[in-house]
């Protein structure tokens, strides 16, 4: 019998998830995976594989249902495979049952499981039949059941919210995290309206963020190439864009971003009229920031540097202004990275803050007398925000809080001038910040 292999997207999404199981970063998986898809089958597979990642707690809890060995006794291929499929039935619409079903049996052969076929087809059969039926854990006599199934997010990352917030804020977090990302630019070298203007001249709708009139919101279905093909700009949530309004540089500051890849913050700070010099300490990312800076053509604005922040290679008292944007678990941004969710372990939480004290304590002798140290970060996490900040105050008593005044951020400046975002709160991407002036 003649078999019909899998498309080319659902190939692409099944290779992109097989490297993600082996701990490769979904947006990188899948770049490697998706090499030579058209735009609209790249779009597709996209969807399909951060779609399964987003909902994979709750394909899970279905899947086990009705797969009679367990999810344990499969092999991971034909798990990978059983879960793209369940998004498929679960979740794309445009999707017919029977084409979701074939194709898995299809995806499966191909990956080199073709005992499984039987197996994967008898099982989304049944799941496309029995779904609606399938129970999950009550929400009021076992909330942290119902949001690690039906929710989609790991047990120990609820109990500990669950610590922090009342039921309902995480239940809002939880919701926030598994909605379909939204793009958003952040226009360089041109107002806000000027480049709404390209874009619709190139039909592509955008309108001005609620959260930051800097940020453009794009509506579908342009994708991130339309925009970057059309203007200089780079790719930014808003929460993320409003640290450069909280930093606040003074015009011609030179400035220090030593955990700088992609480079988004350090080309915002450029259009703020700093003179930045961007360091990363992966060549691999060094060379995503240098791209990034050479396609806005502002290589005289921010020069570019392989160098470990721990150790950076600037003389003490040197920087107007040091920005630390540091490696942290991004509980933040889950939404936009769903991956992230099942990758994080509790132990991440003891390492990443001894490496952002570690940076902390690197940057504070580069800012001149009078100047300032911004941290930043993307997690939601009072170990690697607050209690981070908290730490390195009582230790370096010439450093205070001196927040930004700009408007932007007023609304979203806590009781000690610490810039902060919650999803379940901004509608938008989690972020942190602290602006430390050293004393002059």
């Amino acid at each position: 019998m003649k078999h019909t292999p899998p498309t080319p997207a659902r190939w692409a999404a099944f290779q992109a998830l097989q490297r993600v199981r082996s701990g490769e970063l979904a947006d990188r998986a899948f770049e490697r995976a998706a090499e030579g898809l058209d735009r609209r089958a790249r779009a597709w597979a996209l969807e399909l594989l951060l779609g399964t990642l987003r909902l994979q707690g709750r394909i899970d809890h279905l899947l086990t249902h009705v797969v009679r060995p367990g999810l344990d006794r499969l092999e991971p291929a034909v798990l990978d495979v059983l879960r793209l499929g369940a998004y498929q039935l679960l979740a794309m619409d445009s999707v017919p049952a029977y084409a979701a079903i074939s194709q898995s049996v299809e995806l499966v052969r191909a990956a080199g499981a073709p005992r499984a076929a039987g197996l994967v087809n008898g099982v989304l059969r049944t799941l496309s039949r029995e779904a609606g039926r399938l129970p999950f854990p009550d929400p009021v006599a076992d909330p942290v059941g119902h949001l690690s199934t039906w929710g989609s997010h790991p047990r120990w990352l609820l109990e500990r919210w669950l610590r922090r917030w009342p039921l309902a804020e995480v239940q809002a977090l939880v919701e926030a995290n598994n909605r379909r990302p939204e793009l958003y630019v952040v226009p360089l070298g041109l107002t806000a309206e000027e480049a709404r203007q390209r874009l619709a001249a190139a039909g592509i709708e955008a309108e001005p963020s609620v959260l930051y009139e800097r940020v453009l919101h794009v509506r579908p279905p342009a994708v991130a190439a339309d925009v970057l093909a059309v203007l200089p700009a780079v790719v930014q949530d808003p929460g993320a864009a409003l640290v450069a309004p909280y930093a606040a540089p003074p015009a011609g500051a030179r400035v220090f971003d030593l955990c700088a890849a992609p480079g988004g913050k350090s080309l915002a700070l450029a259009d703020r009229g700093a003179q930045v010099v961007a360091a990363d300490v992966a060549p691999v990312r060094v060379r995503k920031l240098r791209q990034n800076v050479e396609r806005v053509g502002w290589a005289d604005r921010v020069r570019v540097l392989v160098a470990d922040g721990r150790q950076p290679p600037f003389p003490f008292g040197c920087a107007d202004l040091v920005l630390l944007d540091v490696p942290c678990t991004g509980t933040g941004t889950l939404r936009r990275h769903p991956d992230a969710r099942w990758r994080l372990q509790p132990e991440d939480l003891e390492r990443l803050p001894r490496l952002q004290a570690a940076l902390l304590e690197a940057a504070a002798p580069l800012v001149r007398a009078g100047g300032w140290l911004v941290y930043s970060t993307c997690s939601l996490e009072p170990e690697e925000n607050e209690m981070q900040i908290e730490r390195f105050l009582a230790a370096h008593p010439e450093f205070a809080p001196d927040p930004s005044d700009e408007p932007a951020v007023r609304p979203w400046l806590d009781e000690r001038g610490f810039l902060v975002l919650r999803p379940q709160r901004s509608g938008v991407d989690g972020a942190f910040a602290a602006r430390l002036r050293r004393c002059p």
